[in-house]
């Protein structure tokens, strides 16, 4: 890594651990870690997985007022679903928060973030990273399963990935989560590479 691309991240992580709170620092942190682990596993950029890694929650530390007007301001879509949902809007926030308040300039660290809470049909290998350490990571303990999702993430990274959105869809259903438009139109793309 480039003395430069250190200097960043050090730089990334210090503001993301002035804006957001200590849990959302931590678990951005574990996310980044996991995305360069995944990275290495997978032979994606690990300096791209840290940067979208720490940087993902960025917008976390926004009102759901303050992140729907950041996206009404500058002509971002935002879903119906979003409209309802703070824990999606912060992505397409953020992605924006990346670009013109942190300075990010890479566009696949952008999509990154802007795709990790629904997912997308056709993601980059980055996407794809980014999307599973969120859910992955050491901190997290949403799934009863979680130990194999991360078990079959690891063994095959698109495998893994049609994995944990069915556990994903499964688990929202069950717990009465609303569930965005996009993450079904991901788990259908994923799926038929999977089961056709």
């Amino acid at each position: 890594m480039k003395k430069e691309e250190q200097q960043s991240i050090r730089t990334y992580r210090k503001e993301m651990e002035k804006v957001l709170k200590a849990d959302r620092f931590e678990h951005s942190l574990g996310v980044a870690y996991t995305a360069a682990s995944l990275a290495m596993r997978f032979g994606g950029d690990v300096n791209k997985a840290l940067i979208a890694g720490i940087l993902h929650d960025c917008a976390k530390c926004l009102d759901h007022d303050e992140q729907l007007k950041i996206c009404t301001k500058h002509d971002i879509e935002v879903t119906e679903c979003e409209m309802r949902n703070m824990k999606l809007l912060h992505a397409k926030a953020g992605a924006w928060l990346a670009a013109n308040k942190y300075g990010v300039s890479d566009h696949e660290v952008i999509s990154a973030i802007r795709w990790h809470t629904t997912g997308r049909p056709g993601m980059t290998k980055l996407e794809k990273i980014i999307f599973l350490a969120d859910i992955i990571e050491p901190g997290r303990k949403g799934f009863p399963e979680m130990d194999e999702i991360r078990k079959e993430i690891f063994a095959d990274l698109d495998h893994g990935l049609f994995v944990t959105l069915g556990y994903l869809l499964e688990y929202l259903e069950k717990s009465g989560g609303e569930i965005d438009t996009m993450t079904r139109e991901t788990w259908k793309y994923y799926s038929g590479k999977f089961t056709a």
